[in-house]
């Protein structure tokens, strides 16, 4: 039986980094939690429809109900809700998520999740199973991604370098640049493209039109976009504001301007209570450090386990 959307965030929000749970009422935490386990978890446990749209779009031949969310007992006192999920909406990179659980994974827990995970959806052929622990790690697993963040207050109480700055930007007028200063970087580190890749054109539209949308400016020179959105689903529950674009031109880079991207986006948000955050790959380590130095703190993440 699946539990109640309640039972869920009850789950998850025992399951969060301990100082996250300093900055937020857990009642306030718990009712986002509660909506969103609602609008997707159980929504895709529970809609065959939906299973039938995602099953044309991503894995056509295969049978709906394998699309379908499951709440599984994987052991006497573990259960997990499995879902069949797909890097990018790429077909070619499926993989099965099992974050809300009853408990935290244990080391111990991999080889039963992972039979789990192959059982209720082998058909797709996953590439591996990826869990969420407030944990740095779990024995067995490798890196994915992982949120940093902290309350915006805390981020703004920092000085920026003079000529730093960010002002908003009505339209994506440097998107180009934008991708171009993504190219640079992949070509010096080829794994790059794995672990981060530019915001598409329209999200970050949208972001402009939403007001969190900002040209980093050097000197009144355009040097990048910073960018921020509303959305609940990806900030553990928080009230916060998600990190959607953090990008530097290839001439800017290499003078220390990195950390200060996080402070200037906080002083520029127009709601100083909520938190700032967003994932970075944990193999991403000039964009980690930068989050980290800014005053971001990890909290938690995702990690995979190779099916």
């Amino acid at each position: 039986m699946i539990p109640s959307a309640e039972e869920l965030a009850r789950y998850t929000l025992e399951r969060q980094h301990p100082i996250t749970r300093t900055w937020v009422d857990d009642a306030r935490r718990l009712a986002i939690l509660t909506e969103e386990h609602a609008a997707l978890d159980i929504l895709l446990a529970e809609d065959l429809g939906i299973a039938v749209q995602r099953t044309d779009r991503l894995a056509p031949g295969k049978p709906p109900e394998a699309m379908l969310n499951r709440w599984v007992p994987v052991c006497d006192d573990l259960h997990a809700m499995f879902s069949m999920r797909f890097e990018n909406l790429n077909p070619a990179r499926p993989f099965v998520d099992a974050t809300p659980m009853s408990r935290s994974p244990k080391s111990s827990d991999l080889p039963a999740l992972a039979a789990a995970a192959l059982e209720h959806y082998g058909v797709h052929d996953p590439l591996y199973l990826r869990l969420w622990t407030a944990d740095a790690t779990i024995a067995g697993t490798a890196p994915d991604r992982r949120f940093l963040a902290a309350p915006i207050s805390q981020l703004r109480a920092t000085d920026v370098p003079p000529g730093l700055a960010l002002r908003p930007a009505k339209a994506v007028d440097h998107y180009d640049q934008a991708r171009d200063a993504y190219a640079a970087v992949d070509a010096d580190h080829p794994h790059h493209a794995e672990e981060a890749t530019i915001q598409d054109r329209e999200d970050l539209q949208e972001a402009a039109g939403e007001g969190l949308l900002f040209d980093v400016t050097v000197h009144d020179e355009w040097a990048g976009y910073a960018a921020a959105i509303i959305k609940p689903d990806d900030a553990l529950g928080l009230p916060a504001y998600v990190v959607r674009e953090l990008v530097l031109a290839p001439h800017h880079r290499g003078h220390g301007y990195g950390p200060h991207l996080s402070t200037l986006l906080a002083q520029s948000l127009p709601d100083p209570t909520r938190i700032l955050i967003g994932t970075i790959h944990e193999s991403n380590q000039g964009a980690r450090s930068a989050a980290l130095t800014a005053g971001r703190q990890d909290i938690g993440g995702w990690l995979q386990l190779p099916l």
